[in-house]
């Protein structure tokens, strides 16, 4: 099959397009990120595993392909679009195709509002430990696949098992039917809770089998009575349960029965991502101590708390954080580390900026403490008809009137020259960002020049 994708180099797209590459499939794509002459390191990733990359401009679509992809951020104005129209071409949404895919294998899949991308990635790392040789479609790339020069988001394996993310944010989680759904917790995010709660609804009724997280309310209120439901509090009749939690420097550890796991990962809410996945891995049979076995060795995934390291006594830290609950968890993760921390958000959508204003003000003002401190840059535009009424401004001065020490610096460019007077001896840098393609560049220019 000869497929298309447009919008090649969007995370969810690359992995599926990998995914069906490796599965033997003839994958080409494009991407307005690609530009002849410039080097552009996902087209690199892509060119290696044999994928051809073209710019955005039609040319790419010809009369040998098959089908063609598309993602809800595709106009269809976009020359390729319209090249595929002309020429009779099928064209199907990413949501759809992976949806497909996941009726090919045994598939789990992992929702909610916070930790599909790291709780994917940990359980695919245990899948893989135990010998199931599973595929794995995820929404970032695994840190130990990025490091053989793969963009990481997705593999594909000899086993059964497929892990995909299960995305609410544009509805598509309701069109899976995985044999394992697993649904981490439910928090405002791109839409009111009523509306989550619907399409979590929805996603548990098209599981075969349904574990949750009973130490969040609203994923609870979901469960389906599983003997693999978690918790970190304490739950009558819990079947598994994580205790003894404690954050050492940049290491985690705790307990589920008498067995230790320890990880080399900073949050509590990272214990709460591990805690799912073993859940899950339970559920299939690979035992606690194997699971155990497995995520000493987990190295993380890309921009989900990725620690650079600590020059003259100050610490980076990068996170994909953009919601209220993320941002605050990955606060509270990066206190422990050092004295004082400075974050610095940059909020992403002029829309949802304004949807969850007071929602970030609620969660910020509660986690940073009196010694911390709360910078901001300007709101990320990625294009087209959004009304700018809000700016990140509005809410550093709403912080600021509930006494936080908050700091606006418009263009992020000028972060580290006015933020150097406020280093410390023991400083934790946490920068926070998602959709801005170019914020993993960011830290990287923020760590050569620290």
């Amino acid at each position: 099959m000869n497929y298309f994708f447009i919008g090649i180099a969007g995370t969810g797209m690359s992995a599926i397009a990998q995914y069906l590459k490796l599965a033997g499939n003839n994958v080409s794509g494009s991407d307005r990120q690609f530009i002849e002459g410039q080097f552009n390191s996902t087209q690199e990733a892509l060119s290696q595993e044999g994928i051809l990359c073209y710019p955005q401009n039609g040319m790419g679509i010809n009369e040998d392909t098959d089908i063609v992809v598309v993602s809800t951020a595709i106009e269809d104005t976009v020359p390729e679009v319209l090249t595929a129209r002309q020429l009779g071409k099928k064209i199907l949404k990413r949501s759809e195709l992976l949806a497909s895919i996941a009726m090919d294998k045994r598939t789990i899949a992992v929702g909610g509002t916070s930790g599909k991308s790291t709780t994917t990635a940990m359980l695919f790392d245990i899948l893989d430990y135990a010998g199931l040789k599973p595929s794995i479609i995820g929404g970032a790339g695994l840190t130990r696949l990025i490091n053989q020069g793969k963009i990481g988001n997705a593999a594909f394996g000899e086993g059964e098992w497929l892990i995909v993310e299960a995305d609410e944010s544009d509805g598509s989680i309701v069109q899976y039917h995985p044999e394992i759904g697993l649904l981490l917790n439910v928090d405002k995010d791109h839409q009111e809770i009523e509306s989550l709660m619907e399409l979590f609804s929805i996603f548990k009724t098209n599981s075969s089998n349904f574990i949750v997280n009973l130490s969040h309310p609203l994923s609870a209120s979901l469960s389906a009575s599983s003997n693999f439901d978690f918790s970190y509090t304490d739950v009558l009749n819990n079947k598994i349960q994580a205790t003894g939690f404690t954050q050492t420097g940049e290491t985690i550890s705790f307990y589920i029965d008498d067995v230790l796991f320890s990880m080399n990962l900073i949050g509590k809410h990272n214990m709460e991502n591990a805690l799912a996945a073993i859940a899950v891995a339970a559920s299939i049979g690979i035992t606690f101590a194997v699971s155990s076995s497995a995520l000493k060795n987990y190295k993380g995934i890309y921009r989900r708390h990725q620690v650079y390291g600590t020059k003259g006594g100050v610490t980076l830290i990068d996170d994909f954080a953009h919601n209220p609950v993320k941002c605050a968890k990955s606060i509270e993760a990066c206190q422990p580390i050092s004295d004082k921390l400075i974050a610095w958000f940059q909020p992403h959508g002029y829309g949802p900026t304004k949807f969850l204003r007071h929602d970030f003000i609620d969660e910020l003002s509660k986690a940073i403490r009196p010694k911390d401190e709360i910078w901001m840059s300007e709101i990320y535009y990625a294009g087209g008809t959004a009304v700018k009424d809000i700016s990140a401004d509005d809410l550093i001065e709403d912080l600021k009137s509930k006494g936080i020490n908050a700091f606006f610096v418009p263009n992020r460019e000028k972060l580290l020259d006015a933020i150097r007077p406020h280093f410390t001896s023991s400083t934790t840098l946490l920068l926070m960002g998602a959709r801005d393609p170019s914020l993993g560049d960011f830290a990287k220019e923020i760590w050569s020049q620290l």
